[in-house]
């Protein structure tokens, strides 16, 4: 109920054109509130156009292993020119930027199932995926620099619960739409694309513009000081990619789970973050980004090993599970980040991860796409090689680490 009360007072609200109170907490118009809201948007619409997509391209579009990977390659692409968006920053606030990447989104999602055509879901995701990707960019670098690093890692899971607010209500939706009341994928796309725009321009209109704490560097820059984190990023990309487009892809393709069951699975997932996401990043702050990170690959290893093998549909469907469970621990990645960062660069530093989380991003998925035709085990395997990469950056983690301290072995 506190939700919807809140949610109310943003739609009765007119907003004040500026504001510095970035640590007031007794107001609802506050920048955590606001990210808070854009992470529920994101979660509602994106999560649309995810738990529709694999049974979309292949009952619509007569999509194979290799369109999938074509189309999810596209999708990456945003994401590797993401470092672009420190050049958009000369032009627009960030916060502003990010409130008009999650509308380009929205629109991107709801014109998603009028187009069921291999071009046609090509350009609507490269659409969607523009604002998705400059939106997640931006959002990482307002909650780093608007949150205390000692509050950073509980707020994250926090914000991990609501998107599992916005995931669930987008399943149950979609499970309604679809399996009572037959709605066509065209519908169910344009439905909840228009919710999001709403909401957008909601943000836009009524939340005040807040001022930065520290002034952000406005030009390109890598440092060899932030390799370990470039690194681990780079890894992640890789590692999420055969998650995100092969493991949904091998329950439709293998096990032919229909989209109430993927709906279905989808929200154990976001169960789970709703209720355990914010201990999770109570743990980190206790445990460190070390020990998270450790144990996080130590248990990606072990999923990506028994996806390679598994014969049995309910098997499979645990794992996927398991292995959406894993993705809160990435929280501890972000606030490692923000330790050793300098302040003024943060969002320079969220556009240049955000490309290099997609360098191997843009290719692996139409690689694998091709190999997947051949041996979907293969592409398991490669997975579970990539999280041994990932578990050996770990270890070199620090356990307090800070600028001059961003590895084990002091500074770069």
């Amino acid at each position: 109920m506190s939700f919807i009360n809140n949610f109310y007072r943003l739609l009765t609200h007119r907003s004040t054109e500026y504001s510095d109170e970035l640590n007031t907490t007794h107001s609802f118009y506050h920048p955590a509130n606001f990210l808070l809201i854009m992470s529920f948007c994101m979660a509602l619409v994106f999560s649309t156009w995810q738990v529709l997509l694999n049974n979309f391209v292949i009952e619509q579009a007569a999509f194979t292993g290799k369109e999938i990977g074509i189309l999810q390659s596209l999708r990456e692409i945003p994401g590797f020119l993401a470092f672009t968006a420190i050049y958009v920053l000369l032009f627009i606030k960030e916060q502003r930027f990010a409130t008009l990447a999650l509308l380009l989104t929205c629109v991107g999602v709801g014109l998603t199932g009028f187009y069921p055509s291999v071009m046609g879901l090509y350009v609507t995701t490269v659409i969607m995926s523009i604002g998705f990707h400059y939106y997640e960019t931006i959002n990482q670098s307002l909650t780093l620099q608007w949150l205390a690093k000692d509050k950073t890692p509980e707020f994250m899971g926090k914000a991990l619960a609501f998107k599992a607010v916005g995931a669930l209500c987008a399943y149950g939706v979609i499970w309604a739409l679809m399996a009572y009341f037959k709605w066509s994928y065209a519908h169910a796309y344009a439905l909840i694309g228009s919710v999001g725009v709403i909401i957008a321009i909601l943000l836009w209109s009524s939340f005040p513009q807040f001022k930065a704490i520290s002034v952000q560097t406005k030009k390109l820059i890598i440092k060899k000081q932030y390799a370990l984190y470039y690194a681990l990023v780079f890894f992640s990309g890789a590692r999420r990619q055969i998650f995100v487009v092969f493991a949904g892809f091998l329950m439709v393709e293998k096990f032919g789970y229909s989209v109430g069951q993927i709906s279905a699975l989808f929200m154990v997932n976001y169960v789970f973050n709703l209720f355990f996401a914010p201990k999770i990043g109570r743990w980190i702050s206790k445990v460190g980004e070390r020990n998270a990170l450790m144990f996080e690959y130590i248990g990606l290893i072990g999923v990506f090993l028994a996806y390679s093998f598994v014969e049995n549909q309910y098997i499979a469907g645990a794992l996927y599970v398991v292995d959406h469970m894993f993705f809160a621990l990435a929280i501890a990645m972000k606030t490692y980040f923000q330790k050793i960062a300098q302040p003024e660069d943060i969002a320079v530093t969220a556009s240049v991860s955000f490309t290099i989380n997609h360098i191997a991003a843009v290719f692996i998925p139409a690689l694998l796409g091709l190999l997947w035709l051949h041996s979907s085990s293969s592409v398991f395997l490669i997975g579970a090689g990539f999280a041994c990469c990932s578990l050996l950056l770990a270890s070199l983690i620090p356990y307090q680490p800070k600028p001059g301290a961003e590895t084990r072995f002091g500074g770069l």
